[in-house]
């Protein structure tokens, strides 16, 4: 049976983007007859707020998306918040430390900051790091430790990365793509990269799709599925979400959130209606139920390309946010 999941970061309001994502991730697994897991992905505290979580669950339901297991109605695989499985990315840690596969980095900001300004190639993930740290000697390690502590990177191995994406087509990394990446933070937070690894291994998650900026994290997780033992999930990849301009709906309008056009009493079946539309799942923009999408849902329907929202649209849902 496929298993699939969609796990909002509560340190903000939920926006269309991540609505989009949503209901394309729950419409796969609906149309399959599947099981859709929700995850409340709060590993970085600072930034994760419970008002934030607790609006993203409403907002989901406003929109007529419903989830099997997850933080407000259990299941087997619980908890369903990161942050209350810390003891399994530390075990996941531990795996890795006995393998020789994490080193001790302990490179400051100021450092990182200059990487970032070298020619050293960048992605999504931002400067691949360059492994300054990957080769220090026992008492080199002792004498900056003394007076950084350090975070803990994963040495990727000399190994190109390839695999086939279910939205975005068959992918090769070229050997170390990316550079050595952080999986336990200096202050002790978990990385992303880890966390999401174990959770979906944990969860039994058959199939994830997400948004096409994350499509250069997997290769580090594929390695890191391998490096632990795990079988990794088929991964699907679809494009985003772009204003007229040419900029990320999300980045560039950001303010385009569910709760706000919520307030202007919009009806669910509006948004759902112009999120399949630009998703190609419907010909035209009218309204329609969630639910209504599931019968016909392809993945082969959602354009490969990125998608420029309609002016008309966007300015219906930016008066939504600035009534």
């Amino acid at each position: 049976m496929l298993r699939g999941r969609f796990a909002p970061t509560p340190s903000g309001l939920m926006h269309i983007g991540n609505a989009r994502t949503a209901l394309l991730a729950w419409l796969q697994i609906r149309s399959a007859g599947g099981q859709f897991i929700l995850r409340i992905e709060d590993i970085d505290k600072p930034r994760s707020k419970p008002h934030y979580a607790e609006q993203a669950l409403s907002d989901l339901r406003w929109l007529g998306l419903d989830w099997d297991e997850g933080p407000d109605i259990g299941g087997p695989c619980s908890p369903y918040v990161q942050s209350e499985r810390e003891d399994q990315y530390e075990a996941a840690l531990q795996q890795l430390l006995e393998q020789d596969k994490l080193y001790p980095c302990y490179c400051s900001r100021a450092d990182l900051q200059a990487i970032a300004s070298a020619p050293h190639g960048l992605s999504a993930e931002g400067p691949a790091y360059p492994g300054l740290c990957r080769h220090l000697t026992a008492s080199e390690r002792t004498e900056r430790g003394a007076a950084k502590q350090p975070s803990l990177r994963f040495a990727m191995p000399d190994q190109a990365v390839s695999y086939k994406d279910e939205a975005a087509g068959p992918q090769t990394f070229a050997p170390g793509a990316g550079g050595d990446f952080v999986v336990k933070r200096a202050d002790g937070i978990i990385s992303y990269q880890l966390a999401v690894v174990v959770d979906d291994a944990a969860m039994g998650i058959t199939d994830v799709l997400r948004g096409y900026d994350l499509l250069d994290s997997t290769p580090r997780q594929l390695l890191l599925y391998e490096a632990l033992g795990l079988t990794p999930p088929r991964f699907a990849h679809v494009p985003l979400l772009l204003g007229p301009d040419g900029n990320r709906l999300a980045k560039r309008h950001g303010a385009i959130s569910l709760a706000s056009i919520r307030e202007r009493r919009l009806p669910p079946e509006l948004i759902v209606g112009a999120l399949a539309a630009w998703s190609g799942l419907h010909d035209r923009t009218e309204p329609i139920a969630a639910s209504e999408l599931i019968r016909s849902f392809k993945l082969h329907k959602v354009p490969t390309a990125p998608i420029v929202v309609d002016d008309a649209t966007l300015k219906l849902l930016e008066r939504s946010d600035n009534h």
